[in-house]
Parts: C-alpha cells; structure tokens; sequence
C-alpha cells in the first residue's frame, strides 16, 4: 500500500506542477489578447500599429501548442490519478 500512495502523491505533484503552468500559460495569452484588435484600420501615419498587432497575434500562435501540450498532459495524468485512486480503493482490506 505505500508504493501506491507514493504513487499517487507523486502523480498529484506532477499534475499539480502541469495545471499551474497551464494556468500561467493562458493567463499570460490572456494579457497579450487583451492589446490584440479584431479590425485595424490604418492609413500610412498609423503604420506601427499593423506591426504591433502582427507580434500580438505571433505571441499569441507561439503559446498556443504549448497550451495545448499541457492541456493534453494535465488530463492524461487526472485520468491516471483517478485511475490510481480507485485501484488502491478496490484494493483496499474491507
């Protein structure tokens, strides 16, 4: 029984470490969106905006596989701890 509790303290620490990556991850896409248009209009003064919102829209496209990576493994190892969790149950003396 003690090799399975480690297992899942284990298992809870590293997706505890993942979701808050995650978490920092589309709060800061979040923070960059914020500044982010969805229609820009510019005549030839206002030219530094249209460079302003193509770095947003990188910063943006650059998160977003990494969001996706976390996302993926944060719900891979819930289902591996609840997984864990109900074998020590059935395997646990009544």
């Amino acid at each position: 029984m003690p090799l399975a509790i480690t297992l899942l303290n284990g298992l809870l620490t590293v997706w505890g470490v993942l979701t808050g990556l995650l978490a920092l991850l589309i709060i800061y896409r979040s923070v960059v969106g914020m500044h982010e248009e969805d229609q820009l209009i510019l005549d030839p003064a206002e030219a530094h905006m249209a460079a302003e919102q193509k770095e947003i829209a990188q910063k943006i496209k650059r998160v977003k596989p990494y969001v996706y990576v976390l996302s993926v493994a944060s719900g891979v190892l819930l289902l591996a701890i609840l997984g864990v969790w109900a074998w020590q149950v059935v395997e646990a003396p009544h």
